[in-house]
């Protein structure tokens, strides 16, 4: 579901609804025990994304920004971008 290397999370399932909770969760519990202060969220693996996938990437910076951790995002998919335009927060996701 989220592989781990280091302070890079790499996102290995769809990001759709069937899978938004068990996703905010893993990811959650990995920021939870988060040492590093900056953690890069690498989504070159995701193929396929709906809207909850932008509920669970604010999660996740949520429960970063509480533990003092800056998140970034990496190799987004073009269909997460362009429901985040078409949702108008594209600005405020922490993309690199």
């Amino acid at each position: 579901m989220i592989d781990k290397d280091g302070n890079t999370y790499r996102v290995t399932r769809p990001m759709v609804i069937a899978n938004a909770r068990a996703l905010f969760e893993a990811g959650r519990g990995l920021l939870g025990a988060e040492t590093a202060r900056d953690v890069t969220l690498d989504l070159a693996p995701v193929r396929e994304v709906d809207s909850s996938a932008l509920a669970v990437l604010f999660g996740w910076r949520r429960a970063a920004a509480t533990r003092g951790i800056a998140l970034r995002v990496i190799d987004p998919p073009a269909s997460l971008l362009n429901l985040a335009s078409v949702h108008g927060v594209a600005g405020s996701l922490p993309l690199a």
